[in-house]
């Protein structure tokens, strides 16, 4: 299936592992120029290094803190420079290990983290990215958050808390922006294989309770990504995709 992307250019915030990398490896199987953009210079130039040579297209990368108006604005000035930036790949930091329920969060510092990594630093590229996908009127963002602003998780308050930030300002964005050539939409993933995945989790007992009884693959959110990135999703703005193997008890 030919996703009609190939020769746009994305950037992809927080993009040097996990599943930043994987949205930005999907991009690029579809032909798509990646800007990354994430703190560890280091592991931005292998990624980019990896991305050449599998895909063969075109990998830029710009280090940087997402919660830094500095940084976000030097971004925005080098995507600039060249030619523009089509979409954009929005991936926050995971919350502050480990992981409590709500009343257990006492502790200011933990808060005052999320709230600088999950939404205040996603409003921030929001603001400051957005207007140069409506300076070439077409335009696709997608915001990787998490299951759990849709069936708040046992011990996920600070990521449910923030996260639906996020999305209420993602909503807002994808009304505002409708007529104007540029979508906005949301992945929402839960128990996701990365390689950190086991520092945090009980393996067994989270596929316990997945229903299909297995963890999700990165490569199966990027597909997801790309696909709200193609020309193909033009008609879904607005929307959160659940990727969490059927876990979300909801109808909708």
């Amino acid at each position: 299936m030919d996703l009609g992307i190939r020769g746009k250019r994305a950037v992809v915030i927080g993009a040097s592992s996990g599943l930043g990398k994987a949205a930005a490896e999907a991009l690029a199987n579809e032909g798509v120029d990646i800007v990354l953009f994430a703190r560890n210079e280091a592991a931005l130039a292998r990624t980019r290094d990896e991305l050449r040579e599998r895909f063969g297209v075109e990998v830029d990368i710009v280090a940087g803190d997402m919660t830094h108006a500095v940084d976000v604005d030097a971004l925005a000035r080098a995507l600039s420079a060249g030619r523009g930036v089509d979409i954009m790949v929005l991936n926050t930091p995971r919350p502050p290990s480990p992981m409590r329920d709500f009343l257990d969060e006492n502790d200011d510092a933990r808060w005052e983290q999320a709230y600088q990594d999950q939404l205040h630093a996603a409003l921030l590229v929001l603001r400051r990215l957005t207007p140069l996908l409506l300076h070439k009127g077409w335009g696709r963002i997608v915001a990787i958050t998490s299951a759990s602003v849709k069936s708040p998780m046992t011990k996920h308050a600070i990521s449910t808390i923030f996260r639906a930030g996020v999305h209420g300002a993602l909503k807002h964005l994808a009304n505002e922006v409708a007529g104007r050539g540029v979508t906005v939409n949301a992945v929402a993933p839960a128990t996701i294989w990365t390689p950190t995945f086991g520092q945090f989790h009980n393996v067994e007992a989270r596929v316990q309770a997945v229903p299909v009884k297995r963890l999700g693959k990165p490569e199966e959110l990027g597909a997801v990504v790309a696909f709200l990135a193609s020309n193909l999703a033009g008609y879904i703005t607005g929307q959160t995709v659940q990727l969490d193997g059927g876990q979300t008890p909801s109808l909708f």
